[in-house]
């Protein structure tokens, strides 16, 4: 009699702060999957999007940090405004803009400017060189083809041409994204191919009679490999890791011989926080020490297994934050 009575005062004691947990976790969002269009990611894509007629502005903000030597510092910035077109189709416009401080951190010892502003020139080989510039404007396009909530993978395609006033770009992205555990766990990769035109200076160290002794365009594409996957670890919070593996070719035409020049991994952690209308997502990466020069006598600009050639240094740190409207 007194087992019983017993028993029966644990369940009650034990169901009313498991309603109260219920409760909380249904007000706090706990066991819902992201907002449809916040990115997981710092660098990789999912194929979540804006449902139509909704917009959401983003504010991005990347550090590429860290060279071989001195001080090498660049902040990337993105001032973006999204829509959603249809569920399947979003649109994005995109301003870019940078700005730098190096100072004697190339593999010889001397300054050499960030890829950005490979159009300028420091004062002399061991000075300092700040700069800022607005890169240009670009515009975005995703189209879902395939939802990994009703289908067995999601797959989308992305397209984004950037034109500025010394910088053409065109970057085309393959979007693969499988959910699992309900969605608690989100698994992305990406295929990613960029072609950029550079307009330099005249190199006065080059062949008169070559191209590069002229103020010129210069070729460049490249062909990113990325996986990422994030699990939620607590209500709106999502934790998790992004690889990335770059490869850089000195023209268009990058799949014919002797085009390659510059291989790099880079890995790190990434955390997400996402509230009713608006996001937080910070991912840091370090480059791994596998890298490959491929265009210059061994080392080249390889150090200590890392690549610092002009579109790669050690770390790299980003920052998203949205509001959707």
């Amino acid at each position: 009699m007194s087992r019983k009575t017993t028993c029966s005062i644990s369940h009650s004691a034990l169901r009313r702060p498991l309603l109260a947990l219920s409760v909380v976790v249904a007000a706090t969002g706990a066991g819902l999957p992201a907002r449809a269009g916040e990115p997981l990611f710092g660098y990789i894509y999912t194929t979540d999007l804006l449902p139509a007629g909704k917009v959401e502005a983003e504010q991005w903000m990347t550090g590429r940090l860290g060279k071989a030597g001195g001080d090498y510092s660049v902040w990337e910035g993105r001032t973006e405004v999204e829509y959603g077109l249809t569920d399947n189709l979003q649109i994005a416009a995109y301003a870019n803009y940078a700005w730098t401080h190096v100072r004697q951190d190339g593999v010889d010892g001397a300054t050499a400017v960030p890829e950005v502003f490979a159009e300028y020139t420091p004062a002399s080989d061991t000075a300092a060189f700040n700069g800022t510039k607005y890169e240009g404007t670009s515009v975005e396009l995703i189209y879902r083809l395939l939802s990994p909530y009703t289908d067995p993978v999601g797959l989308a395609f992305y397209v984004e041409p950037l034109v500025g006033p010394k910088t053409r770009e065109l970057e085309s992205r393959i979007i693969l994204q499988k959910n699992f555990m309900d969605d608690q766990l989100v698994v992305a990769a990406n295929i990613t191919v960029g072609q950029e035109l550079r307009r330099l200076n005249g190199d006065p160290e080059a062949d008169p009679l070559s191209n590069e002794a002229v103020e010129h365009w210069d070729h460049e594409t490249d062909v990113n490999f990325g996986l990422a996957a994030s699990y939620r670890i607590a209500a709106n919070w999502y934790a998790g890791v992004e690889f990335q593996n770059e490869r850089e070719f000195s023209n268009f035409h990058f799949w014919t011989a002797n085009s390659a020049t510059n291989v790099a991994y880079y890995a790190g952690p990434t955390i997400h926080y996402g509230g009713e209308r608006y996001f937080v997502n910070l991912t840091y990466l370090e480059q791994l020490p596998f890298a490959q020069d491929l265009a210059d006598p061994s080392p080249g600009f390889v150090k200590g297994g890392r690549t610092y050639a002009d579109d790669f240094e050690r770390r790299r740190l980003r920052l998203k934050v949205g509001m959707s409207f």
